[in-house]
């Protein structure tokens, strides 16, 4: 049996800024919820331990990977450019974020 699995949170986005020539920006998901995906996924991952969702952010739909972030251990979610200007959202804004599994 398929089931769908989504996520619905509330995170602020911050700025990962560990290149030099580029920033990433991201939200958290929450600690309850990224330990659910780790019990789901139980090693199957794909490469950095990522996982495929479909995102709904605002107006804004799109496929992407979700990571497991070593510090915190929840897993974080990019948030590109394109969305960001489309949301009109800047670091330290607290977005509503919907994210489904799309890979179980």
């Amino acid at each position: 049996m398929l089931r769908s699995v989504v996520i619905d949170f509330d995170a602020e986005l911050w700025v990962w800024d560990a290149r030099r020539t580029e920033t990433w920006t991201f939200v958290r998901l929450p600690a309850d919820a990224s330990e659910d995906i780790r019990e789901l996924f139980a090693g199957n991952t794909r490469g950095f331990g990522s996982v495929r969702v479909r995102v709904v952010l605002g107006g804004s739909v799109w496929k992407t990977s979700i990571f497991p972030e070593s510090g915190s251990g929840c897993y974080v979610l990019p948030v590109k450019r394109a969305v960001r200007t489309a949301e009109s959202l800047e670091p330290g804004d607290v977005a509503r974020v919907s994210v489904e599994l799309i890979e179980l």
